[in-house]
Protein backbone atom coordinates (compact mmCIF):
# COMPACT_ATOMS: atom_id res chain seq x y z
CA UNK A 1 0.00 0.00 0.00
CA UNK A 2 1.80 3.62 -1.17
CA UNK A 3 1.66 5.71 2.17
CA UNK A 4 -0.20 9.15 1.86
CA UNK A 5 1.29 12.19 3.04
CA UNK A 6 0.55 14.36 5.89
CA UNK A 7 1.91 17.62 6.61
CA UNK A 8 2.79 18.94 9.28
CA UNK A 9 3.80 22.95 10.28
CA UNK A 10 6.95 22.71 12.19
CA UNK A 11 10.61 20.97 11.15
CA UNK A 12 9.32 17.86 12.92
CA UNK A 13 7.50 15.93 14.97
CA UNK A 14 7.75 13.30 17.73
CA UNK A 15 6.66 9.50 16.39
CA UNK A 16 3.30 9.30 18.82
CA UNK A 17 2.11 12.36 17.91
CA UNK A 18 2.41 11.58 14.00
CA UNK A 19 0.74 8.12 14.40
CA UNK A 20 -2.23 10.60 15.72
CA UNK A 21 -1.77 13.14 13.12
CA UNK A 22 -1.85 10.39 10.30
CA UNK A 23 -4.93 8.67 11.95
CA UNK A 24 -2.63 5.63 12.33
CA UNK A 25 -3.86 5.08 15.43
CA UNK A 26 -6.95 6.52 17.67
CA UNK A 27 -5.47 7.50 20.80
CA UNK A 28 -2.48 8.58 22.31
CA UNK A 29 -2.48 5.54 24.67
CA UNK A 30 -2.85 3.11 21.42
CA UNK A 31 0.21 4.97 20.17
CA UNK A 32 2.23 4.20 23.45
CA UNK A 33 1.09 0.87 23.38
CA UNK A 34 1.78 0.06 19.53
CA UNK A 35 5.47 1.64 19.53
CA UNK A 36 6.34 -0.17 23.01
CA UNK A 37 5.57 -3.60 21.54
CA UNK A 38 7.17 -3.09 18.49
CA UNK A 39 4.42 -2.92 15.73
CA UNK A 40 5.45 0.64 14.22
CA UNK A 41 7.89 1.14 11.36
CA UNK A 42 9.84 4.11 10.09
CA UNK A 43 11.71 3.82 7.04
CA UNK A 44 11.06 0.08 7.23
CA UNK A 45 13.09 -0.45 10.41
CA UNK A 46 11.24 -0.69 13.87
CA UNK A 47 11.66 1.68 16.27
CA UNK A 48 10.28 1.57 19.78
CA UNK A 49 10.98 5.16 20.51
CA UNK A 50 7.77 7.50 20.69
CA UNK A 51 9.64 10.49 21.17
CA UNK A 52 11.77 9.86 18.18
CA UNK A 53 11.59 13.12 15.84
CA UNK A 54 10.37 12.70 12.02
CA UNK A 55 10.85 14.75 9.74
CA UNK A 56 9.67 15.46 6.12
CA UNK A 57 9.80 12.23 3.96
CA UNK A 58 9.90 9.66 6.46
CA UNK A 59 7.79 7.08 5.99
CA UNK A 60 5.47 5.48 8.88
CA UNK A 61 3.97 1.71 8.56
CA UNK A 62 1.71 0.03 11.55
CA UNK A 63 -1.29 -2.52 10.86
CA UNK A 64 -1.05 -2.23 7.32
CA UNK A 65 -1.17 1.46 6.73
CA UNK A 66 1.28 3.75 5.96
CA UNK A 67 2.13 7.56 5.98
CA UNK A 68 4.82 9.89 4.67
CA UNK A 69 5.36 13.36 6.55
CA UNK A 70 5.18 15.85 4.34
CA UNK A 71 5.33 20.07 4.71
CA UNK A 72 2.22 21.89 3.64
CA UNK A 73 3.25 22.87 0.54
CA UNK A 74 4.04 19.61 -0.75
CA UNK A 75 0.67 18.53 -0.64
CA UNK A 76 -1.29 19.16 -4.05
CA UNK A 77 -4.62 19.18 -1.86
CA UNK A 78 -7.17 21.57 -2.69
CA UNK A 79 -8.05 23.40 0.60
CA UNK A 80 -9.31 26.66 2.40
CA UNK A 81 -6.75 29.31 1.79
CA UNK A 82 -8.48 32.85 3.46
CA UNK A 83 -6.11 34.64 1.74
CA UNK A 84 -6.93 33.79 -1.61
CA UNK A 85 -10.50 33.06 -0.99
CA UNK A 86 -13.52 34.61 -2.74
CA UNK A 87 -16.41 34.77 -0.99
CA UNK A 88 -17.64 37.30 1.35
CA UNK A 89 -16.33 35.83 4.79
CA UNK A 90 -14.60 37.81 6.92
CA UNK A 91 -12.27 36.28 8.92
CA UNK A 92 -11.47 39.37 11.35
CA UNK A 93 -15.70 39.05 12.47
CA UNK A 94 -14.93 35.53 13.62
CA UNK A 95 -11.43 35.89 14.53
CA UNK A 96 -12.61 36.43 18.74
CA UNK A 97 -16.03 34.87 18.84
CA UNK A 98 -16.58 32.76 21.68
CA UNK A 99 -18.64 30.15 21.45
Amino acid sequence: MEPYDVAIRDESIRLGQFLKLANLVETGGLAKEVIAEGQVQVNGEVDTRRGRQLRPGDVVTVAGGSARVARPEDIDDDYFDEATADDDFDPEKWRNVQF
